[in-house]
């Protein structure tokens, strides 16, 4: 029996048999390893997902890592056997933003793995074979599992352009932060400095590439680069604030609310130029994959939790639960 985990409907949960149909033309069937948990999957167990975003019931799971096991009609066969991680947007490949390669911005309906398509929240994921992207045979797949939020992070660093010996913020140590801060340094960031409220993070931020750690109320300013990754209230003003006049800022994180709004006057004031993540594009997927696979990007010591695949429901609850320190949050099918 294949299992999977499922989402009726919000907070309704239970692992059942899910056999996969065999691949199809230009399709694949992948033996998962490893799968992400991350907030996005937490706001579809609580309903809290935009509807256009989600399709109940829906099998989660669009971080992931696994092995090729069978390919369909008009794909190379010697994919088989490969370990790979894969793209989660659907796109339809001809629309303009797709040959621009905005792939995240398809003018298609939004169509994406764990979303609105059975996700990695399973034993087999099946998907195209234009999303994969090939490791190395000796690549570590439950590290791997974190190459979608790396990939994220990736479109954010691309956007960003930093120059060698450039001095960058990075605001939020949590696991996307410390992604960014790896690929930023990877990137010949200068000065680099990780804002997160907990000061505990310190270390692995340093670990991570940072050469600084400093709390929110003293952030400074004047860095040529600042990268928004917290999702908090009042993170996107504070980051416009650290970028000195003429510099670089990028907002990848969505506040449920904000208690002090960035409003024109803060961006035209600051003289910056401000660029926006959503998702990652193929090239910015192609970009972590490389990182990963020559040594730059190490995930592996972001996970903090890890649980087999029938305690899904538990290990949403810790990553729910404030009170518990969490990084990523695997699971193991």
């Amino acid at each position: 029996m294949v299992r999977a985990v499922r989402i009726d409907s919000p907070h309704e949960l239970r692992v059942i048999a899910a056999e996969p149909e065999p691949p199809g033309d230009g399709e694949v069937l992948v033996e998962v390893a490893w799968s992400g948990i991350c907030g996005s999957d937490l706001e579809v167990f609580d309903g809290t997902r935009p509807r256009e975003f989600v399709r109940y019931p829906v099998i989660p799971g669009h971080e992931w890592s696994g092995t090729v096991v069978q390919a369909g009609p008009g794909v190379d066969p010697e994919l088989v056997g490969r370990k790979v991680v894969g793209e989660g947007f659907r796109n339809c490949g001809r629309c303009t933003a797709c040959r621009e390669g905005d792939t995240t911005l398809c003018s298609a309906d939004y169509d994406e793995t764990g979303f609105t398509q059975p996700g990695a929240w399973a034993e087999r994921l099946r998907l195209p074979a234009r999303l994969l992207h090939p490791l190395p045979d000796q690549a570590d797949l439950r590290a791997a599992a974190l190459l979608e939020p790396a990939a994220c992070m990736a479109s954010a660093v691309l956007k960003a352009q930093v120059q060698v010996g450039e001095s960058v913020a990075v605001i939020g140590g949590g696991t996307l932060g410390m992604l960014a801060t790896q690929l930023f340094a990877a990137a010949g960031a200068g000065r680099l400095v990780v804002i997160d409220p907990r000061s505990e993070r310190a270390e692995v931020a340093k670990a991570c590439g940072a050469t600084e750690f400093r709390t929110p109320e003293d952030v400074g300013g004047g860095h040529d680069v600042v990268l928004e990754a917290a999702g908090a209230s009042g993170a996107g003003l504070l980051a416009v604030r650290a970028t000195r006049r003429g510099g670089r800022t990028v907002l990848t994180g969505i506040a449920p609310e904000e208690r002090e709004p960035l409003v024109p006057a803060d961006l035209v004031g600051a003289a910056v130029t401000v660029h926006t993540v959503f998702g990652a594009s193929s090239r910015a997927w192609a970009h972590a994959v490389r990182a990963f696979a020559t040594g730059r990007l190490d995930p592996a010591p972001l996970i903090t939790h890890e649980f087999p695949i029938e305690e899904a429901g538990r290990a949403l609850q810790t990553l729910a639960d404030p009170s518990v320190p969490t990084g990523k949050v695997l699971l193991h099918p």
